[in-house]
């Protein structure tokens, strides 16, 4: 007997949703960082979202077209649109890649151009006497109290993103060249740097780890109601709140963790850092992202130069006339 030669099914057009949660696995486990894995899989329910409410329709080109025209007319961001396109791009492509689509289908999606961001959209930092009021509402004598300044003065000192602050490692900060730093810091898209830590932070720091008793592991971590350490860590949404109450507290308005690294950029700036160093203290690929954080366009010097911890740039911090 002849053996009946089995057709290949063919890739699908429509994706239930089970295919799209299957999908939704396969690019997240495609991303290494944590803050890259939250938006996407943020994004690619959005769409799933939209995809499921409107009538069944093929994952095509045309599909995304009006997913794109949807996310203009509620009025976002250029920028946040374009990041909800690329998570749909990459969900095309791990489905194309895993059989569930059509690869011509996939290919139609990945010519769905991005957004045009027209203009540059106004930075958000604190002046001096701002910083210094956030500073000084946010101290206190209990433990929460000095975690809370440590670690405002540490995204103000050092301009530290926040899964760079959050992950922070007591044995990084070491003694270089006779002055204290973060030592080989893992930062954006596997970037190792070395981050100098200004005097008036590093006794901040030693403020909250002799009252807390930390001497390994995580740096900065969650207290519980009874007021005592909890847990290893601490979660981006303890962090916002740490944030949105010192902002109450000193009469300040919409103020994220963000906005404390422009606000270092620019204290810098102020203080007499050239832009070079300040690109290199926040780990700046491009000298445009350095001059929109200051909201200023200066000649800078397309180089990177190499950083002294005895001079670094927020060392002037603490002992300018700002302070």
């Amino acid at each position: 007997m002849q053996k009946q030669k089995r057709r290949k099914k063919p890739p699908k057009r429509v994706l239930a949703l089970p295919d799209l949660e299957q999908t939704k696995s396969a690019v997240l486990n495609t991303l290494t960082s944590k803050s890259g894995q939250r938006s996407y899989a943020h994004a690619i329910d959005e769409f799933v979202d939209w995809y499921c409410s409107v009538p069944r329709l093929a994952l095509n080109r045309t599909v995304v077209l009006r997913y794109r025209i949807y996310l203009e007319e509620r009025h976002l961001a250029p920028t946040t649109i374009n990041l909800r396109l690329a998570a749909v791009r990459r969900v095309a492509y791990e489905a194309a890649d895993s059989g569930l689509l059509s690869p011509e289908l996939a290919a139609g999606i990945r010519r769905v151009k991005s957004v045009r961001r027209i203009g540059v959209r106004v930075g958000n930092w604190l002046t001096v006497d701002q910083s210094r009021n956030l500073l000084a509402k946010s101290s206190g004598e209990d433990l929460r109290g000095k975690r809370n300044y440590a670690m405002l003065a540490f995204m103000v000192g050092c301009g530290l993103r926040r899964g760079e602050l959050l992950s922070l490692n007591v044995r990084s900060i070491q003694m270089r060249e006779e002055h204290w730093v973060v030592a080989d810091l893992h930062g954006k898209a596997g970037h190792i740097r070395t981050i100098p830590i200004p005097t008036w932070v590093k006794n901040a720091i030693d403020q909250w780890t002799s009252a807390s008793g930390i001497t390994e592991g995580c740096l900065f971590r969650t207290i519980n109601k009874a007021g005592k350490i909890w847990g290893t860590g601490m979660t981006p949404k303890v962090l916002w709140e740490v944030v949105r109450k010192a902002a109450k507290t000193a009469d300040i308005d919409k103020l994220a963790p963000h906005d404390l690294r422009r606000t270092c950029a620019r204290l810098c700036h102020l203080a007499g850092g050239e832009l070079d160093q300040i690109q290199f203290l926040l780990d700046h690929v491009s000298i445009q992202t350095t001059e929109r954080y200051l909201g200023c366009k200066t000649k800078a010097t397309s180089r990177r130069q190499r950083q002294a911890r005895n001079r670094a740039v927020n060392s002037m911090l603490g002992s300018s006339s700002l302070w």
